[in-house]
């Protein structure tokens, strides 16, 4: 159990540029060339967040120490639209930017909840802030009826694929991809799935 830490649902006002930053950090190294550079990466984040497809960790302090995010079929945590694109990169920028980042779209069933990033400030990292945080979304998860949730892993990112199988997360596909490699710098994606 951890102590002086609250798993909160949804992001507050207050808690949006940090738990932007936190993405960023946690991502920001497999989408920095198509989302980049940081300061519009962060401003594009900060725009089209959904405070209630995520659950936040915050300190006693009232510091964000962790974000995990969802997509359903009414949304995911960061998304946003070709307009939100627009308003941040300009015209050209967000035309090969919707293009690049159609690539990682995948189809969802309305029954079914995606684990769209989970992020933990490196000083919290394996104090248990990344499992409650999952246990939170999968609790809502069920509370809303829905059928299973799924996440990717990329390769090689061993500390995620070991959280997720101690969390009942089992293999349920792999992916592979040039286009990925190129731009994303990773070339396999596995899902994982827990069936709720």
């Amino acid at each position: 159990m951890l102590q002086d830490v609250t798993i909160q649902p949804g992001i507050a006002p207050a808690h949006r540029r940090e738990a932007a930053r936190l993405y960023w950090l946690a991502f920001g190294g497999k989408l920095g060339r198509v989302m980049g550079p940081e300061p519009k990466a962060l401003a594009f984040i900060d725009r089209v967040m959904l405070a209630d497809h995520a659950f936040v960790a915050i300190d006693a302090g009232g510091r964000v120490l962790g974000v995990i995010g969802c997509r359903t079929a009414q949304g995911a945590f960061v998304g946003g639209t070709h307009a939100d694109l627009r308003a941040v990169y300009g015209r050209f920028g967000a035309w090969w930017r919707s293009h690049a980042l159609a690539i990682l779209a995948q189809d969802l069933p309305p029954d079914e909840i995606v684990i769209d990033g989970l992020a933990v400030v490196p000083d919290a990292r394996g104090r248990g802030v990344g499992a409650a945080l999952t246990n939170a979304l999968i609790l809502a998860a069920r509370d809303r009826h829905y059928r299973a949730v799924h996440l990717d892993v990329i390769e090689g990112n061993t500390p995620a694929r070991k959280l997720y199988d101690w969390l009942g997360f089992r293999p349920s596909g792999t992916r592979r991809s040039v286009l990925t490699r190129a731009i994303y710098g990773f070339g396999t994606c596995h899902t994982m799935t827990l069936p709720l």
